[in-house]
């Protein structure tokens, strides 16, 4: 891959978690419409937009072919479902969130979701960790421990965003499609009931769907901006390493932050400082633990134990 390749994959890269970190002023803008319905028109939107989009890059008979495929592979179609009510569940109480002024939870979340993917891979994937993912973890739990004993309560919000999101990606493993055909699939299973949903509401008269011209092109801008950053992601991972891609997601929860704390005013007292300071060097420690130099040093490490046992 030559350096042109390269600088075009951190682009794309890059631009995805950019558009994922300021994404929260988005759906600020429409802080009027309950958690629920947002989530509704995002799910259908989402869907028809990227219906549109596998037309227009001919994708269509390709996601055929992988829809025949996965209808009659019961364990996909399961880890399908599966994706599908995760990816909804996050994006709901990702929305609620944001319109319930708990911004810098959001970011919590999303700081944290990397380490719980690697547990994950231990406790289901039963993965090996290396000494710098172990201690990058318990970092991040004395991180988390701080906010907790301080605050009184256990930073759900950040947690379930995580996990969620730690799940869906391990799902995500299961099914291995293409960015945009897997997006497809996962809003295709739960589009039916985001629909009735939002019949149901338009018929009893509480949907804010036509309330305005702001907030119709609003709910259906949510789609776009739901699946653009997706695509772009894709675009840049397949031209830069993983490891890189892993030191660009970071891009996303501190835009988050710094939206939360300098625009809308969110308090970040010194406790959170020194919660998220334990974090960002647990990360800092696990995404250097994925680079080749790391690995390279991993290795000669457990071959200098073998020799000296």
């Amino acid at each position: 891959m030559n350096q042109s390749q390269e600088r075009e994959g951190i682009l794309y890269g890059a631009l995805s978690y950019f558009i994922w970190g300021i994404v929260p002023l988005y759906w600020k803008w429409l802080d009027h419409v309950g958690a629920e319905e947002i989530l509704a028109h995002r799910v259908v939107w989402s869907f028809v937009f990227m219906m549109i989009l596998l037309l227009v890059t001919k994708k269509w008979n390709h996601f055929i072919i992988y829809f025949n495929e996965i209808v009659r592979n019961r364990k996909k179609l399961f880890a399908l479902t599966v994706a599908s009510v995760l990816v909804s569940m996050n994006w709901g109480i990702f929305i609620w969130a944001i319109n319930a002024d708990r911004i810098l939870d959001t970011s919590l979340g999303y700081y944290i979701n990397p380490l719980i993917s690697v547990l994950l891979g231990v406790v289901i994937l039963k993965e090996k960790l290396s000494r710098p993912q172990v201690i990058s973890v318990v970092l991040a739990a004395i991180g988390v421990i701080i906010l907790t004993f301080h605050f009184g309560k256990f930073p759900t919000i950040s947690f379930i965003l995580a996990i969620t999101f730690g799940l869906y990606g391990l799902a995500k493993k299961m099914i291995n499609a293409d960015a945009s055909i897997g997006l497809t699939l996962e809003t295709m299973m739960v589009a039916p009931i985001a629909l009735g949903y939002f019949l149901i509401s338009a018929f009893q008269g509480q949907s804010m769907f036509v309330s305005s011209i702001d907030t119709t092109l609003l709910l259906i801008g949510g789609g776009i901006a739901t699946a653009l950053p997706l695509l772009f992601f894709a675009k840049g991972a397949q031209k830069v390493s993983l490891s890189m891609m892993g030191f660009l997601q970071y891009i996303a929860p501190t835009l988050t932050l710094m939206i939360g704390v300098f625009i809308y005013h969110e308090e970040f007292t010194r406790t959170h400082l020194i919660s998220f300071i334990f974090i960002w060097v647990g990360l800092i420690i696990y995404s250097f633990s994925k680079t080749k130099f790391s690995m390279s040093t991993n290795h000669k490490w457990k071959r200098k134990q073998k020799i000296g046992a």
